[in-house]
């Protein structure tokens, strides 16, 4: 069965590796679009040759035209030319456009895409230019720096990645910041809240095998029920043990016997059960044992559609870093398959609601990720 899963893993990718690839005439072709790179030096060549040579002599290689404009200046940043190369490369492939491009032209391609480009477009781009890993232990290490922390970012990440996702991002996250993620996140959370993060980035769940136990799922919604429908008060620390160690498929069958059980859903009851961010990450941990349905979700909160009040939405800058972070993430992963899901759910495509609610080269730039409807 390898072939056939191997396959699935495929049809569901939506940004490929391009083939034939070569990364230098990408690398000048970004450098090219993007407006002022290499004019100061022209200018200054041939004023450095002006004292040299008569003026009659530099007619031939004058970048001034007859009425005294320069004509070498590009007329600004070819931002269609930026999407065309680099959302449709995969992120391997970018890593390798970046370093083609030091080689060529001694800068650094992602600090010239954030001197010339600006606003959700720059952010889409720059954030396109990290190692998956480094990417997300930069969400994460945002999440926390500053005034307040964005624990939604934190939960939503840690909830929905695997065993070794996670290793890695702790990994990239102390090698580009000097300092463990557990650690901030405990310096940075507390209480139950604090407990539920860092049994998250253990890794304990169980993301190989689809078996199920149904004696063992029967207990677990035994065990939930009498943790917090049955009793007066909740007993949070089974509510997370049992949400942070036990695998997606089995889940699924624990919050089905729960129904039977409490007469009410799993999510209902953590709502009654719990509040505030505590509430916010066991909904996402239980969410996410769905995990196609659980992204597909995840994209409405980056758009202004499906009937939502503005006062119920979250802020225009994290809302955006969360459409942006899960069409990156799962681009190279399963986005095809989720599209489908959002469909089935929401009755219309991704990319109509991208159309929607976004504009100008952000909207291209997601749209060329998001690839064709299903």
């Amino acid at each position: 069965m390898a072939w056939w899963k191997a396959w699935i893993e495929q049809e569901g990718v939506t940004v490929k590796s391009s083939s034939h690839f070569n990364p230098d005439p990408d690398a000048e072709t970004l450098y090219k679009a993007m407006k002022g790179i290499g004019v100061g030096s022209q200018l200054l060549s041939h004023q450095a040759a002006a004292f040299a040579f008569p003026s009659s002599a530099l007619t031939s290689v004058s970048p001034w035209g007859q009425q005294g404009h320069l004509c070498c200046i590009p007329a600004g940043t070819n931002e269609q030319a930026i999407i065309d190369v680099l959302t449709k490369r995969s992120n391997t492939q970018r890593q390798q456009i970046a370093k083609s491009f030091k080689a060529q032209f001694g800068k650094d391609l992602t600090e010239t895409l954030k001197s010339e480009l600006s606003g959700k477009f720059e952010r889409l781009i720059v954030a396109l230019m990290y190692p998956p890993y480094r990417y997300e232990a930069k969400e994460l290490h945002d999440a926390m720096k500053g005034l307040g922390t964005k624990e939604g970012v934190i939960i939503e990440i840690l909830a929905s990645r695997t065993k070794n996702q996670l290793r890695e991002i702790m990994k990239a996250y102390e090698e580009d910041y000097g300092s463990s993620l557990e650690e901030d996140i405990q310096a940075d959370t507390s209480g139950y809240l604090e407990r539920i993060l860092v049994c998250l980035l253990q890794g304990s769940r169980d993301d190989v095998s689809s078996f199920v136990d149904p004696g063992l799922a029967l207990q677990d919604a035994q065990d939930l029920y009498a943790a917090g429908e049955k009793i007066r008060g909740t007993d949070e620390m089974k509510f997370i043990t049992i949400l942070c160690t036990r695998s997606a498929t089995h889940l699924l069958r624990v919050f089905e016997e729960y129904e039977k059980i409490a007469n009410k859903s799993i999510e209902d009851s953590i709502k009654s059960e719990t509040h505030g961010s505590l509430e916010e990450a066991m909904l996402t941990v239980g969410k996410s044992s769905d995990l196609h349905v659980f992204q597909a979700t995840g994209l409405t909160v980056g758009t202004k559609g499906l009937g939502m009040q503005p006062q119920e939405k979250e802020s225009l800058w994290t809302r955006d870093g969360t459409l942006i972070r899960n069409i990156i993430s799962r681009s190279e992963i399963d986005l095809n398959l989720i599209k489908c899901h959002f469909k089935k759910m929401y009755g219309k495509t991704l990319s109509s609601m991208i159309m929607e609610d976004t504009s100008g080269d952000y909207k291209n730039a997601l749209l060329s990720l998001v690839g064709s409807d299903p």
